[in-house]
């Protein structure tokens, strides 16, 4: 599976658990901001792909 698509999936999964959180699950948001720490990983080495696809 690409980057892209696995940060889509994650996005999706992430939603359940945010409209928990909001309305006042705790462990739900603690679920979501692991899922957000991921995206923000899997994002960082999408965008240093693309860098590096760049310079070559």
């Amino acid at each position: 599976m690409d980057q892209l698509e696995q940060l889509k999936q994650l996005v999706e999964s992430a939603r359940e658990d945010y409209n928990k959180a909001k309305g006042g699950n705790r462990a739900a948001g603690t679920r979501v901001r692991k899922a957000m720490q991921d995206l923000k990983n899997l994002a960082q080495e999408i965008r240093k792909e693309m860098l590096e696809s760049r310079d070559a």
